[in-house]
């Protein structure tokens, strides 16, 4: 077992403090309340956070780079309760080994209608991770920060219309859009980025924005 350590106790209390773009906040009484759980550990390589590809069988975001999440089910205490057990169902992380430090705001999601709440954790006592529902996820992995926040790792992705965000090339992955920019504002607001050239701009692959 091991204590929070400070630079986490300080990305949390910044990290929901974070403004909501407006684009992003929840219109009154639509969407469908989901949760994503951003669980920080101490790995190998350092401090690191779990992510997840989603399986390539999957009706939407097919093959992509996520938190693991999902909808908050009827017998869920909460967002915080439906982070923990999507993150245990895709992952097989074990919640007794999590200690939850706080919600962020809720973020809207206009294409597919969700309320999601993001959960940062601690990972106190990690255990062992898998593509725990093939159906859903196609790996899992923990990603050092270092790798995250390391300037020839970062690209701005522009989508056709013009759109552009925040996007990560780490462990053969290309994390994009949603989880992307959360990623970016946390780690930012925690004061772990390091300055990265935002201008070098990237179409978004054809088989990328497919699965979107």
């Amino acid at each position: 077992m091991s204590e929070v350590p400070d630079w986490l106790v300080r990305l949390a209390e910044r990290a929901q403090r974070l403004s909501v773009p407006p684009s992003m906040r929840p219109p009154d009484g639509r969407g469908r309340l989901a949760a994503v759980l951003m669980l920080f550990g101490e790995g190998p390589l350092g401090p690191d956070v779990l992510l997840i590809q989603r399986s390539t069988r999957g009706r939407r975001h097919a093959g992509q780079p996520a938190f693991p999440g999902g909808g908050v089910d009827p017998e869920d205490d909460g967002p915080v309760e439906a982070a923990l057990r999507e993150a245990e169902e895709e992952t097989g992380a074990d919640p007794r080994g999590v200690q939850v430090l706080c919600a962020l705001p809720e973020l809207y999601l206009s294409h597919s209608d969700n309320r999601v709440t993001p959960v940062v954790a601690w990972w106190r006592e990690p255990s062992a991770v898998h593509a725990a529902s093939p159906d859903e996820v196609d790996s899992v992995e923990r990603v050092p920060i270092a790798e995250l926040v390391d300037p020839a790792n970062r690209v701005t992705l522009r989508l056709p219309g013009g759109a552009q965000g925040p996007a990560f090339r780490v462990r053969g992955m290309l994390v994009w859009g949603f989880t992307a920019m959360v990623l970016d504002s946390v780690l930012r607001a925690g004061g772990l980025d390091r300055p990265w050239d935002s201008s070098r701009v990237e179409e978004i692959p054809p088989d990328v924005l497919a699965s979107r």
